[in-house]
């Protein structure tokens, strides 16, 4: 398929469109032509990144962290092994939406229980098929991620819909994605609290092995926790904004030093920032499975599973050491305090999906917890 200019055709014009047929509108005024998929609507909307797993795809669909985006995928055959539930990452999409290239009509997998088109149906999810992924992967490189409209409307309507899109600057999506209640899984030795800002069940699975589990909502008080100090607080990965989640802030600045700490992706951030550190967004984030990331200790190369939009300011903190950095443009990547048990990683060591070269971390965690219980 082919992109256009907004100001190369208009939607009304186009009246031998097909019913299933849909555009997809940037905020620029970039126009893709597609047909319709899932959950089919005249307009939906969100901030639009581009993911470039090769497998993966409904544990990326699922992870809450994509709340207030539209998902696209680089790699172009999307939907051909199926989906199983037992894979997904939450109870349901967050996400605003799914772009691809080629949709798998039929998936071929022993373990798929329902087609992927029939699952965002089934979940409310729209999407679009059919476009030209490679050169829209290509513009938000050049132009940056931005807000997008697609859906059977005329492009006129989505074009206003796309500018009219507020994206995920300085907005609450943790809210929006957080436990309503508190739960506990897993069995391990040891206690964990686990702060739900958008957290996955492989991050559960991995805690499990070596604690049992109380997940809390987003927004509970660092002192309710104190009242009966656990061995440990992990600070979960989540979507948006981490300066918009100011709570979450206070909370943990009550913590640490209070209790050992380890935070990955949004819980990275918010732990920079409670340390005193700041954060901005990247032109188009880390969204993918195979980023190499620099461990600074002894110079090993991890390839990791990453899935952010803003990251933490290089010579903004003063009480913690960079442990890890990106190979590929030089983004903090971790970061360990040096006078309390707190350390903190920005992309997903569960890896769910990607490479599980950085598991060792939740055994890290363990160590630190153990070491904190001897003093």
């Amino acid at each position: 398929m082919t992109a256009a200019t907004g100001d190369d055709r208009t939607g009304p014009g186009l009246s031998n469109r097909h019913q299933n047929d849909a555009l997809l509108v940037l905020a620029d005024g970039t126009v893709f032509e597609g047909e319709a998929m899932g959950a089919v609507t005249a307009v939906a909307t969100g901030e639009v990144v581009f993911n470039t797993v090769l497998s993966g795809y409904q544990e990326v669909i699922t992870d809450p962290s994509y709340a207030g985006q539209v998902i696209a995928f680089t790699y172009p055959h999307i939907g051909n092994y199926g989906i199983s539930e037992a894979d997904s990452e939450s109870a349901r999409p967050f996400c605003r939406g799914v772009i691809v290239r080629e949709l798998a009509r039929r998936p071929s997998n022993w373990r798929s229980t329902v087609d992927m088109d029939t699952w965002l149906v089934a979940h409310g999810v729209p999407g679009i098929t059919g476009i030209d992924t490679r050169r829209l992967t290509r513009h938000i490189r050049e132009a940056g991620s931005m807000p997008c409209a697609f859906g059977t409307a005329d492009e006129a309507t989505l074009k206003a819909a796309a500018r009219a899109e507020k994206g995920t600057d300085g907005i609450d999506l943790v809210a929006g994605v957080t436990t309503p209640v508190r739960y506990t899984t897993g069995d391990g030795p040891l206690r964990v609290v686990a702060y739900d800002f958008g957290i996955k069940k492989s991050i559960l699975h991995q805690l499990g092995a070596i604690a049992t589990v109380e997940v809390v909502p987003a927004s509970t008080p660092a002192h309710e926790l104190l009242l009966n100090p656990p061995d440990g607080v992990f600070l979960s990965n989540g979507p948006g904004d981490p300066a918009a989640v100011t709570y979450a802030i206070g909370n943990i600045a009550s913590l640490l030093g209070q209790v050992p700490v380890f935070g990955i992706c949004l819980g990275h951030q918010l732990l920079a920032t409670a340390l005193g550190g700041t954060t901005y967004k990247l032109p188009f984030g880390h969204h993918g499975g195979n980023h190499p990331v620099q461990r600074l200790r002894d110079g090993a190369v991890e390839i990791t599973s990453q899935n952010h939009n803003y990251a933490v300011a290089q010579g903004s903190l003063h009480s913690a050491d960079v442990t890890h950095v990106n190979l590929n443009d030089g983004v903090l990547e971790g970061l360990r305090c040096r006078d309390i048990p707190a350390f903190s990683v920005q992309y997903h060591p569960e890896a769910g999906p990607g490479p599980h070269d950085a598991r060792y971390l939740f055994e890290e965690f363990r160590e630190l917890m153990a070491r904190a219980q001897t003093h």
